[in-house]
């Protein structure tokens, strides 16, 4: 009489069943044995396979396998040549230690120092006065920038301006775009730094896009001109018929920046998938709220350090502000390039949805200031960067200019709100172009990638408590 033993064996996530057999007298069946049944014996398996032999004898007919080994050649999981990839549990495991480690840190800023940034009464002094808010009127006014492009194009289609008139106007248009929000905040007392900076980062936007808007129709005018039937691209719509108020309000509100005729459109809105966008909007606007509890009595306890000049304690609250100032960060992130611009790309039926890509494996400073924020980078690399090597710039020029220009909008819609001009933005972007260089060209793999990190996670907070200091000394004569 024999016992079948069955044994499992798990490597990964594939499972292997095996079932061998064990004689009750204790001795293993041999050739002898199976030549004594007349039958002929087992042919071996390759190693670490498995076969299946049917036995015969039993009064039950049971069949038993016979495993010739129990080991293969593999990797333990963790290595790199096992070409494991499926760390979402390590994941989710390093969410949940994030949550418990600073929830106590969270409730000890809540029971010293109450609730910082409450929601609440912001939208409840919003409703009550919403004339008060300078910022919103501001946006609205933004309106006449956007058709005064639209009906540029439109003479410029016909012919009753010339094309040198063309660029005038549009250049007039887009100066304006720029001088007359920043004006606008320098100007009125009222107009606090969150709403400067909100009104400034939309004109900074349709800055971008009628810029790309003007750049684009002119290419189709030349194309048009070009052929000889008049007809400037066989598409679905061909120029002059994409300049509607309909097209034009669509560029404005869609989540690029460069401007098509035609662009690529989803079949229809999926409405689940707009909720759980929508949903992942609110959730991340909390988390960034909560975050913040955190960053603002860092921020307010490194004043003194800054005042003292004390360089040790300024290290300390340094570091210390980093690790909130970075998740408050890649939230914003998160927030911002997936859940938002999904949103409004699934609502307005916008099909290409690359808004980033794997940044966060990025070896060298370029390579994640091109794929970070890739609506801004297809911008940077269609209208300047590309125009600028047509005309025989060096490459390496070429990427410094487009620092400088990066460099300027962070200064602009920082400088501007908080009404100071120190240029610690400005100077942190500039000091990417040597960062760049020194870590392309001495830092490879995941001394790079972790040299990356390193300047996001650190230069920030840097910047930030720049400006709080300076902004603390300029408005209420020092810090307290």
């Amino acid at each position: 009489m024999s016992d079948t033993a069955e044994i499992t064996t798990t490597t990964g996530p594939v499972t292997r069943k095996r079932r061998t057999t064990v004689a009750g007298n204790g001795k293993q069946a041999n050739g002898a044995k199976w030549q004594e049944a007349g039958e002929k014996p087992p042919q071996r398996a390759a190693k670490g396979k498995m076969e299946q032999v049917p036995l015969k004898g039993d009064k039950n007919n049971i069949n038993i396998v016979f495993c010739c080994s129990c080991h293969t050649l593999q990797e333990s999981l963790l290595s790199s040549a096992s070409g494991y990839s499926n760390y979402r549990g390590i994941l989710n495991w390093c969410v949940v230690m994030l949550v418990l480690s600073n929830a106590r840190l969270f409730l000890e800023n809540i029971i010293k120092y109450g609730i910082l940034v409450d929601p609440i009464q912001v939208v409840s002094l919003f409703l009550k006065d919403p004339y008060s808010w300078p910022s919103a009127c501001l946006i609205i006014v933004s309106n006449v920038f956007i058709l005064a492009a639209l009906y540029i194009e439109r003479r410029l289609a016909v012919g009753t301006i010339s094309d040198t008139t063309g660029r005038i106007l549009h250049m007039f248009n887009l100066t304006a775009l720029l001088v007359f929000p920043s004006s606008t905040v320098l100007t009125l007392t009222s107009m606090t730094p969150v709403g400067g900076v909100l009104s400034l980062a939309i004109y900074t936007i349709l800055f971008l896009k009628l810029y790309s808007y003007q750049d684009t129709n002119r290419w189709n005018r030349e194309i048009r001109l070009a052929k000889s039937n008049g007809s400037a691209v066989h598409s679905i719509v061909s120029y002059p018929g994409n300049l509607t108020h309909r097209d034009m309000y669509y560029f404005v509100f869609a989540p690029t920046l460069c401007y098509q005729l035609n662009f690529p459109r989803s079949p229809r809105i999926r409405k689940r998938f707009l909720l759980r966008r929508l949903f992942e909007m609110v959730r991340r606007i909390q988390c960034m709220n909560s975050a913040l509890w955190w960053v603002v009595p860092t921020v307010q306890n490194s004043m003194k350090p800054f005042k003292e000049m004390d360089f040790s304690r300024m290290v300390e609250r340094l570091l210390k502000l980093a690790v909130p100032n970075h998740l408050i960060w890649l939230i914003f992130f998160y927030w911002f390039f997936h859940s938002t611009l999904n949103f409004v790309a699934e609502l307005l039926q916008f099909g290409d949805r690359e808004f980033y890509r794997d940044w966060w494996n990025s070896e060298t400073v370029t390579y994640f200031w091109a794929n970070w924020n890739i609506p801004v980078h297809k911008w940077c690399l269609r209208h300047f960067y590309k125009p600028m090597l047509k005309k025989g710039v060096n490459k390496f020029l070429a990427q410094t200019a487009v620092f400088l220009v990066s460099a300027f909008f962070h200064e602009y819609l920082v400088s501007i709100p908080l009404k100071m001009f120190r240029l610690w933005a400005f100077m942190g972007m500039m000091f990417q172009v040597p960062l760049a260089w020194f870590v392309g060209r001495y830092l490879n793999g995941i001394y790079g990638n972790a040299a990356v990190w390193m300047s996001l996670i650190i230069g920030q907070p840097v910047a930030v408590l720049m400006y709080v200091h300076d902004y603390y000394v300029t408005h209420y004569g020092g810090p307290t």
